[in-house]
């Protein structure tokens, strides 16, 4: 009847009800009901669920990539910790595979090996799950990822199946004793799949178009030039280990070479593969390359430098179990950053792939 005194309290003096409720609460029962928000212990622990499950089962792009980050970084995490059952002479701490013991599939007191060992070992098998769980989750997320990419499905699928694969592998190393080559073989089936993941990652963040060189062809194959470098670099430092000590355990055989030659050699390819950055980075500023393919050349320069720190102190102090360690965490590193170098020289157009959104979202949408 009186939409003007409706008018002045609701809208022109808003502070009424801020003074009754707000800034000067009066004493007595409050004008609002309880609700149940008022009483339940507050918790971000569902929330925080929730996210999760979404993440890969109602996936986005950005969580495509989480995964696909997740994954780099537990196969490289196997990959060092591997390299420590090594350097502790854990190698046959579980003697048997699939079993770790002839008769028991967890560690149980074996008179011919260390609990110690035998712990270490059963560990790094351990995380084979934490590994296989993560590329699941992968699968899962580009499985469920609205509009579906075939690229990244696949891609997806290489981990879960190669992580039981190297599985499969890790028996074989066992039945053989720790044979360098099976042994070296390992390494570098982790290496593989590390690829394969930074490519999922890669690639989850661009469309399906076309690729676009973001640098001179000349410049792009340098790269991948390096990129091979690298791997070569891998393999020899991989005969280096097979070589020197730091076996896996003392029955395990060495191959028969010699070990000043094949460390000078992996010395010669290191100083091969820092020109290739060098000159790559060189011809990266010269043309005004990008900034995101600069800085990637710039920090595998960097990784490349501190890994030949780490290597030359390794050698001359007589290659301490902790600085091997160091030194495979450090190749690992390497082997990344070349792979992001790499990926950062070209690019796909987004117009021919649509904006993705969760299955949820989509539904919504509709």
């Amino acid at each position: 009847m009186f939409p003007m005194a409706d008018q002045l309290v609701g809208g022109v003096f808003p502070m009424a009800d801020q003074l009754v409720n707000g800034v000067f609460p009066m004493a007595g029962p409050s004008g609002r009901a309880p609700t149940i928000d008022d009483v339940k212990p507050s918790t971000d622990a569902p929330k925080l669920l929730a996210r999760f499950l979404a993440s890969f089962w109602t996936p986005t792009t950005r969580s495509m990539r989480g995964w696909a980050m997740a994954s780099v970084v537990v196969n490289a995490g196997i990959t060092v910790t591997g390299a420590g059952v090594r350097v502790t002479a854990s190698g046959l701490g579980c003697p048997t595979w699939p079993r770790c013991t002839p008769d028991s599939f967890i560690p149980v007191a074996h008179p011919e090996v260390s609990p110690l060992n035998m712990a270490v070992e059963f560990g790094n098998r351990l995380l084979t799950f934490l590994v296989l769980a993560v590329g699941v989750a992968c699968v899962l997320a580009a499985l469920r990822l609205a509009p579906r990419r075939t690229s990244l499905v696949r891609l997806a699928w290489l981990q879960p199946v190669g992580i039981v694969a190297q599985a499969l592998w890790g028996g074989l190393v066992v039945n053989t004793m720790l044979n360098p080559f099976t042994v070296g073989t390992h390494y570098l089936i982790s290496s593989g799949l590390i690829a394969a993941c930074w490519l999922l990652y890669a690639r989850a963040g661009e469309g399906d178009g076309p690729v676009l060189r973001v640098a001179h062809g000349d410049i792009r194959r340098l790269g991948h030039g390096l990129l091979a470098a690298v791997f070569a670099l891998l393999v020899i430092g991989v005969v280096v280990s097979g070589t020197g000590p730091h076996s896996g355990d003392a029955m395990a055989s060495r191959f028969d070479l010699d070990i000043e030659a094949v460390a000078r050699l992996h010395a010669d390819m290191a100083y091969v593969v820092v020109g290739l950055t060098f000159a790559l980075l060189f011809a990266l500023h010269v043309t005004n390359a990008p900034r995101p393919a600069r800085r990637a050349a710039m920090g595998l320069f960097g990784v490349e430098l501190l890994q030949g720190v780490i290597g030359y102190t390794q050698y001359f102090l007589a290659v301490p179990a902790a600085l091997v360690l160091l030194h495979v965490l450090g190749s690992t590193v390497v082997w990344i950053a070349a792979l992001r170098v790499v990926t950062s020289l070209r690019t796909r157009d987004r117009t021919d792939s649509p904006v993705s959104h969760s299955p949820t979202e989509a539904a919504a949408a509709v």
